[in-house]
């Protein structure tokens, strides 16, 4: 299953029984990158700061003081269910003075969350891999000219006497056709293997 993250970030208010439930949610490519928006978007004097986010087979989630499973977990739950990865979403709890119950809670963080992504905008992600090329000096041009032309990234660069090795990212889609184009463009010397 083809999965989306956010394209820009986005804010959802809900009301429930006197209780307001802020949703702000945001792209996060790194478990530094999530933290950093939970930290920032933290409201102190709020009765509850809960959140989840995922990137890829990573996640976490916190309750932030509400009954354990009611809000952290649902959240999560809600990024999963509307198809999302590399997202951080905190959901800001101000008491009303009614309490909710277990039942409640999870409904309002799941709900107000979900219904957050539900409308926010999206952006598919890109599946993406790492590569490692060695290559002569005299291939050096060729190589150059064919990482622009299929969206490659160059993450390192070193140089010996015997060429150059990068240290590539690119999408996985178009790995095939960079192999094809090098195998082409340098009579098959330059060597690309998956990164040691």
């Amino acid at each position: 299953m083809s999965r989306d993250t956010l394209a820009a970030p986005a804010e959802h208010l809900l009301e429930v029984r006197h209780s307001r439930f802020l949703v702000r949610a945001a792209p996060a490519d790194s478990a530094d990158a999530a933290m950093a928006h939970v930290r920032a978007v933290a409201v102190p004097e709020a009765t509850h700061n809960c959140w989840a986010w995922r990137i890829g087979a990573e996640y976490r989630s916190s309750d932030d003081g509400e009954p354990a499973g009611t809000a952290g977990r649902p959240i999560l739950a809600a990024i999963d269910g509307q198809g999302f990865d590399r997202v951080a979403v905190v959901v800001t709890r101000w008491f009303g003075g009614i309490k909710l119950g277990a039942g409640g809670l999870v409904r309002a963080y799941g709900g107000a969350a979900a219904e957050c992504l539900r409308l926010a905008p999206r952006a598919p992600l890109i599946e993406e891999t790492e590569l490692i090329l060695r290559a002569g000096f005299d291939d050096l041009g060729s190589v150059h000219q064919a990482l622009a032309l299929h969206d490659a990234d160059k993450l390192e660069e070193a140089f010996d006497a015997a060429g150059a090795r990068f240290r590539l990212r690119l999408p996985a889609d178009r790995v095939e056709a960079l192999r094809r184009h090098l195998r082409d463009a340098t009579r098959d010397r330059v060597r690309i293997d998956a990164p040691a």
